[in-house]
């Protein structure tokens, strides 16, 4: 029995697994640091709005950072604002955008206290 044959029929045979497997947990890592990113950015543009930057000007800000950045800002009963920041991801594993959808959303939501 030859060996060397049957290793390589088993490494030919795992590798598309592995290879899947290795670029599924970059992606999910691009997403993970992309929420972050937002989270950070969410911040920034509540720290704009309160000191009374107009809807425009966050905009651009937003814009500055990577043009993929959508803002959505929302009052609700003249209770609290409801920001919403969505960016888009596009995946690099073959499979995963069907799965998930491609581009995949990412959105980070905040509610601050109107005053």
């Amino acid at each position: 029995m030859n060996k060397k044959g049957q290793a390589l029929v088993e490494f030919i045979i795992i590798l598309p697994v592995v290879i899947l497997l290795f670029f599924g947990a970059i992606d999910f890592g691009r997403i993970i640091l992309r929420t972050n990113e937002l989270e950070t950015l969410t911040s920034d543009v509540i720290d704009l709005y309160e000191n009374g930057k107009t809807y425009d000007e966050i905009n651009n800000f937003l814009k500055e950072t990577n043009e993929n950045n959508t803002l959505e800002v929302k009052n609700k009963n003249n209770n609290y604002i409801e920001f919403n920041i969505k960016s888009k991801i596009n995946f690099i594993t073959p499979g995963l955008g069907k799965i998930l959808g491609n581009p995949y959303e990412v959105k980070v939501k905040r509610v601050v206290s109107y005053e």
